[in-house]
């Protein structure tokens, strides 16, 4: 059964996470370019193979003790926290056209570009964490999927807009405080755990 409450926690974090994320500039480029349900095709096929990879090694992190789950995942989320905060604006990346508009060109540069730009990534990485927190990894991966596949379907269609009305940084830093939050929160729970 699914959790709507993990979902939509899930769904918040990666969403704005991936916000300020290179790929969403990339389904932008790539949207203006060519047609945008080609462009989405692809880049929704390459971040639900991506979400299903982070939900599996999250639910292998799960077969561990509940007190080592929790601080793991708490300093992996301070150190997701930290990077948000810390990286600097990367320059524009060069994207490849590919050289007519069928479906399966289009998709297939989309699907690409996200597999491997988006592999190892911040945003799996806390997938993973987050399928291992919660142990449900139905719950995690489809919030993880609907975040990401909102945020290529905003930078597809309207990312130059968003971007206009609301800046990098503090999207950026939203994103780097509930992560905070969550690296002190697990922390905390794997400090003080409950009475048995």
């Amino acid at each position: 059964m699914i959790s709507f409450t993990v979902t939509a926690v899930v769904f918040g974090v990666v969403f704005l996470a991936e916000l300020p994320d290179k790929t969403a500039l990339a389904g932008l480029v790539l949207g203006t370019r060519y047609r945008a349900s080609y462009v989405f095709a692809g880049v929704a096929a390459a971040f639900a193979l991506h979400v299903a990879l982070a939900v599996a090694a999250g639910s292998v992190l799960t077969l561990l003790p509940q007190q080592i789950v929790q601080a793991l995942t708490g300093v992996l989320f301070l150190g997701g926290a930290a990077v948000l905060l810390l990286k600097k604006d990367e320059g524009d990346e060069e994207i490849r056209n590919p050289e007519d508009q069928s479906f399966w060109k289009v998709a297939g540069a989309g699907f690409m570009l996200i597999l491997v730009a988006e592999f190892g990534d911040l945003t799996q990485i806390m997938t993973a964490n987050l399928a291992a927190r919660y142990d449900d990894p139905l719950s995690v991966g489809l919030g993880a999927v609907l975040a990401l596949w909102a945020v290529a379907g905003l930078g597809i269609v309207g990312g130059k807009a968003l971007m206009k009305r609301v800046p990098l940084k503090i999207v950026t830093k939203v994103a780097a405080s509930l992560m905070l939050g969550l690296g002190l929160w697990s922390l905390w729970e794997a400090l003080n755990p409950p009475p048995s």
